[in-house]
């Protein structure tokens, strides 16, 4: 960095009368209207400067105390090598280099989507072709914004920087402050000729199949994620992901308790007497269950390897059937004088309160009143 005195000619001692003949006379030497050559412009810019910081006392104090190779004074130029990168920091700008404009490709927005699902698909998992509408790239410029044929040219202000420097005075002295060009908004490239069919964004709005394997043991709640199936990002930027919110349908005979099914079986009051022998229809094909003799209301009848398939692993859970003994209601006189006969040989306790049992009374709950 130039030291200031030197570039005005004058000694460190100079007052500020000399300090502004100074500068008037190489002004009047280097203005651009007067000597319009290039090194004449540089030298004047640096003089303008120097006499920017000189004829303020409080920032040529500042200067004076800091060296020649920063401020003035007699520091060299290694002990301040760092402080152009704390302007960087703190203004955008200064003596180190800028990051250069930003890209046009960014990456695509996350999508979330809802699936319901069936029980019975819940067991194995399932396949969904899901139509989606989303931001696909556009097939005309296929990204690149233009119009078929032309290009992005370099923006004239910034001269494909992106970002405008500006000079900005402060306690410090003047200092070089970047920000965004606004005619390129920071690309450092205008689009002269944008693509009529996506009007330079380099995606279009279209609705796309998205094949989709759900897999076993899913549950309401569950979100899967598939990377890279989301929105198109600007300027042919990378696909965001797609988010698959499962919801299971409610089905009226079963239902679940983690991993396993529950259902309810009802049984007449003379099949549970005997026993009995029951084929009953499930989710994945009919099951046959073998009933004991005197099975009572709330008996849990447990089918292994006959519930949903675990998400995470191998094998499936139960299928667990509460057996709910149906008394009849309505019984004709005949009816009615077996189980008189059958009363009289078969005497029971008189109804009295039993024991209170939680397990029997959960059962009682869960399977029969919830299902």
């Amino acid at each position: 960095m130039a030291d200031h005195y030197e570039v005005l000619g004058v000694e460190r001692d100079a007052s500020p009368d000399e300090i502004k003949k100074a500068y008037r006379r190489l002004a009047r030497e280097l203005h651009p209207d007067v000597n319009p050559s290039a090194e004449a412009q540089e030298r004047f810019k640096l003089v303008t400067h120097a006499y920017d910081v000189l004829s303020d006392p409080q920032q040529r104090q500042q200067y004076d105390l800091g060296g020649s190779g920063g401020f003035g004074g007699g520091a060299g130029a290694g002990d301040f090598a760092g402080f152009s990168d704390i302007f960087e920091t703190f203004f955008g700008g200064g003596g180190g280099a800028t990051r250069g404009p930003r890209s046009r490709r960014e990456r695509g927005q996350d999508a979330l989507l809802r699936v319901e699902v069936d029980l019975d698909e819940v067991i194995f998992g399932t396949h969904r072709d899901l139509e989606v509408d989303t931001a696909v790239v556009c097939e005309t410029c296929n990204g690149s914004c233009c119009q078929p044929g032309t290009q992005p040219v370099t923006c004239d202000i910034c001269h494909g920087t992106g970002s405008i420097q500006r000079s900005v005075r402060s306690l410090l002295g003047n200092v070089m402050t970047s920000s965004p060009c606004g005619t390129c908004r920071g690309y450092g490239t205008v689009i002269a000729t944008p693509c009529v069919t996506c009007q330079g964004q380099g995606r279009v709005r279209a609705r796309r199949t998205v094949p989709v394997d759900i897999p076993a043991g899913v549950d309401t709640g569950l979100r899967l994620q598939m990377p890279g199936s989301g929105e198109a990002g600007p300027a042919g930027g990378p696909n965001g992901d797609l988010y698959l919110e499962i919801k299971v349908k409610h089905h009226d005979v079963f239902s679940r308790d983690g991993d396993d099914l529950l259902c309810t079986l009802e049984l007449s009051m003379t099949d549970a007497i005997l026993g009995t022998t029951a084929t009953v229809k499930a989710l994945d094909g009919d099951i046959r269950l073998e009933l004991k003799p005197g099975t009572q209301s709330a008996d849990i009848v447990t089918v292994k390897d006959r519930g949903i398939t675990h998400l995470r692993g191998t094998g499936r859970g139960d299928l667990r059937v509460g057996i709910q003994v149906v008394t009849p209601t309505k019984l004709d006189h005949k009816e009615k004088d077996l189980i008189k006969k059958f009363a009289a040989v078969h005497k029971g306790p008189e109804p009295s309160l039993a024991r209170f049992q939680q397990g029997l009374f959960a059962k009682l709950r869960d399977r029969f009143l919830n299902l």
